[in-house]
């Protein structure tokens, strides 16, 4: 854990703007990406760079494209199709994240990607976030921050590798006469890679489609959208940083994680003693990974050491 670096000035300042902040939770008042600057107090610069960040955000036609086909439109229920076409059909804006690589295990990230309430919870437990989110039902949340945003997000569809949520907000503020609403859309698209060593590599890359109401769309499409853009960037890596570091913790230092998860007081109690489970398993798996790794290289040495004494 580090102090504040120059990452996080940079970013808190942009959000630390009214006006920029409003125009950010509007646009992506979403569970992945809203009201995270905070989040690199928890993350050394180091930490983020570490992790491989592929190619840049892409918002062309091109890209738009290819991302509205991946939805899997045929596999949604008609709540879920009627809810796609609502953004797609008057879309204001669309933004593919870059790629990002992180080294985290996928039982752990499947879990705090389907339970943002946990991560949510666990930000509001570390003293580093003001977003509100609670479950009220399977698949749906609801979200508020403390400066005026309010609204619900649903998981329309979820697999091992693509998860796809719908978001309804509104913003209330001095910017605007009027509340400003909106709903979007996020595609998040996942992959999983084990290396030799037993450690697991997942890459992830986020869609957001936005539709903002007539009354906000041309003041923020000129005046802030490249500045919105950025800091939904930032705060992408920033959250997906922060999973593979509570992987890793789950690792190194499960009993740590224990005592974390027992503290946890926005969420159900059985998603309280599940996300327990989950870190306990990727002790575990990590545990038997490294005493793999270790009787590999033991054998291999003993097999240097006879074929030294053959010669």
């Amino acid at each position: 854990m580090t102090g504040v670096h120059q990452t996080c000035a940079v970013v808190c300042a942009l959000g630390g703007s009214h006006v920029a902040r409003a125009a950010f939770i509007c646009l992506f008042a979403l569970i992945f990406v809203s009201n995270l600057a905070p989040l690199s107090r928890l993350l050394a610069d180091s930490e983020i760079r570490s992790r491989s960040r592929i190619g840049k955000a892409d918002t062309s036609r091109s890209a738009r494209d290819n991302a509205i086909r991946s939805i899997p439109i045929e596999k949604l229920d008609s709540g879920g199709r009627i809810k796609v076409a609502s953004v797609l059909s008057r879309l204001s804006f669309f933004r593919r994240m870059p790629l990002h690589v992180t080294s985290c295990d996928p039982d752990m990230y499947l879990f705090l990607v389907r339970h943002p309430d946990v991560v949510v919870n666990i930000w509001q437990v570390l003293g580093v976030g003001q977003l509100k989110l609670r479950q009220i039902d399977e698949d749906t949340y609801t979200v508020a921050d403390i400066d005026g945003l309010t609204g619900k997000a649903v998981f329309l569809y979820r697999s091992h590798d693509t998860h796809v949520v719908y978001v309804a907000s509104q913003y209330k503020g001095p910017l605007f006469a009027k509340p400003l609403v909106g709903e979007g859309l996020l595609v998040l698209k996942t992959g999983y890679v084990r290396e030799p060593d037993g450690r697991y590599y997942v890459t992830s890359r986020l869609d957001t489609f936005m539709r903002v109401d007539d009354g906000g769309v041309e003041f923020l499409t000129k005046t802030f959208h490249p500045l919105v853009g950025n800091v939904a960037d930032t705060n992408f890596i920033q959250t997906s940083s922060f999973l593979g570091s509570l992987s890793r913790t789950a690792e190194v230092n499960n009993r740590g994680v224990q005592r974390l998860a027992a503290r946890l007081y926005n969420v159900e109690p059985g998603v309280r003693k599940e996300f327990a489970e989950v870190a306990n398993r990727v002790a575990k798996k990590a545990s038997t990974a490294k005493q793999l790794v270790q009787n590999v290289a033991m054998y291999e040495r003993l097999g240097r050491t006879r074929d030294t004494r053959k010669k």
